[in-house]
């Protein structure tokens, strides 16, 4: 009876199992941290501000008419009058002594060449679920200590974020709206700046399953508590180089390149786990492999444009909110493994989860290579 109650649940954690990295497998990770996420620039003026916007098109799915998840120029002036009220209940602008801006214009970036010729930073390449859009909003006075209010958030997802840059004057600050940080004032303190970029971290590391996948690959061999600070530290020392390197633009590669390599990361390292006997040395590997890895955190910082003023505080918050998120998964994997080895089965499902991956692995490969 014990035998076969076994083997149902055996049966049961492959059958799960399965179905989660299917689940995982038909994810883009390429494109898995836009799918929540906006990018705002906000140009401040005397009497008038310019807010350009990328946000994922379902937030206006209204005006979407052929529903290709991208406004077009005729969509939006067809609902010129709806994405006003909408947009300006989402996004207030206010001026001191809670003076609003009024929304006066809702037009598609890509229609106002005069207006995109005087932006300061190039807009960051969205996918096809997205749209840009330059909001104007006016005063009637000189605008004095301006407060955002943003609250365009897909509805009941917790990692939905919006990374925005507001310049006035010589001024430049950046800051990460969030469903629990909808408010943001210039000059904020540096706890403001820290804590946003801090939580975009750990949402980037949570999100981006590739890199889930690979830690979780290096864990499965086993060993003990050493080798696993071993290989966790070799990991964090090199994806946090190349991602400092990255940002501040010292070493750049294709974005194609560099996420097809981590794909063969998980693959190599997946498919080791069926001939290597030890996890001796393998630290080394993670090192390896975790330069590659840093290029692909880099990835979301380096769309946006992080003004060089704001930039050492804003990617060493971010790396530590990567590492926060990394210490949390790499924690997890780790006991829930060392449960499964008082599992008769323990090393055969190692070898069907190393297989998975691989497939995965593959997968992507082949989706970030040839599509």
């Amino acid at each position: 009876m014990k035998a076969q109650w076994l083997q149902y649940l055996k049966l049961g954690l492959l059958s799960f199992l399965g179905a989660l990295l299917l689940w995982i497998a038909s994810a883009t990770p390429s494109q898995s941290h836009w799918a929540d996420l906006s990018v705002a620039e906000i140009v401040v003026g005397q009497t008038k501000s310019d807010l350009t916007l990328t946000f994922p098109t379902g937030l206006t799915a209204f005006a979407d008419d052929d529903r290709n998840g991208k406004l077009s120029a005729s969509e939006v002036r067809t609902h010129q009058s709806q994405l006003q009220k909408f947009l300006s209940e989402q996004i207030r602008l206010v001026s001191r002594n809670d003076r609003d801006g009024t929304l006066t214009s809702v037009q598609p970036f890509d229609a106002q060449p005069s207006a995109q010729a005087t932006l300061p930073t190039n807009l960051p390449i969205a996918p096809d679920t997205h749209s840009t859009l330059r909001l104007t909003y006016t005063w009637t006075q000189p605008i004095q200590a301006l407060t955002v209010n943003y609250n365009l958030f897909l509805p009941g997802v917790s990692t939905a974020s919006c990374l925005a840059t507001i310049r006035q004057d010589q001024r430049i600050q950046t800051f990460v709206f969030s469903p629990d940080n909808r408010e943001f004032s210039l000059q904020p303190s540096a706890w403001q700046q820290i804590w946003s970029f801090l939580g975009l971290g750990i949402e980037h590391i949570l999100t981006g399953y590739d890199h889930i996948l690979f830690l979780v690959s290096l864990l499965l061999l086993g060993g003990g508590l050493k080798s696993l600070l071993k290989m966790v530290t070799a990991f964090t020392v090199a994806h946090s180089a190349t991602l400092s390197l990255a940002v501040l633009d010292l070493v750049s590669l294709p974005p194609q390149w560099v996420e097809s390599a981590i794909a063969l990361t998980i693959v190599y390292v997946a498919a080791e786990n069926f001939w290597r006997k030890s996890v001796k040395g393998r630290w080394q590997l993670a090192f390896g492999f975790g330069l590659i890895h840093g290029l692909g955190f880099a990835g979301i910082l380096q769309e946006i444009n992080i003004p060089r003023v704001h930039l050492a505080l804003s990617l060493a918050s971010f790396n530590l909110g990567v590492e926060i998120g990394q210490v949390a998964i790499v924690t997890i994997a780790f006991l829930g493994l060392r449960q499964l080895r008082k599992m008769p089965w323990e090393p055969y499902f190692r070898r069907w989860i190393s297989a998975g991956i691989v497939l995965i692995g593959l997968l992507w490969f082949v989706q970030r290579t040839f599509a």
